[in-house]
């Protein structure tokens, strides 16, 4: 966990592998992340697992799961309920179940993609 970062109160952290949250990422109540999955396709159902990794200021909302090998984008927001099993791109906020992309987010004056931009 970076420095900031906030893990809720009665977060699932399946971390058979890595979990990464960068400095200022804020994972609210009740999400699950799971970076354990299985290969379907084995006969004998083999065990595999991929990190996750939540960038600064991103924010994962309340009863949200976020899936094997994911990286949530800094300043991407998943809204409350939903699901990924995909990346999330910096700045952008998805909802739903599959998720949908609904809007880019305001960039906060110190964030590092304003920078580049300056």
């Amino acid at each position: 966990m970076g420095d900031y970062a906030v893990l809720g109160w009665k977060v699932n952290c399946y971390s058979q592998g890595e979990i990464i949250l960068e400095e200022y990422a804020n994972v609210a109540q009740f999400v699950h992340l799971v970076t354990g999955t299985h290969d379907i396709e084995d006969q004998s159902f083999q065990l595999y697992t991929k990190p996750i990794r939540i960038c600064r200021h991103a924010w994962i909302a309340s009863n949200a799961f976020v899936g094997p090998g994911v990286t949530v984008g800094e300043g991407a927001v998943l809204g409350a309920c939903g699901v990924t099993f995909k990346d999330l791109e910096p700045w952008s906020v998805y909802v739903g179940n599959p998720i949908q992309k609904i809007r880019a987010r305001t960039l906060p004056p110190n964030s590092t993609q304003q920078a580049q931009r300056n």
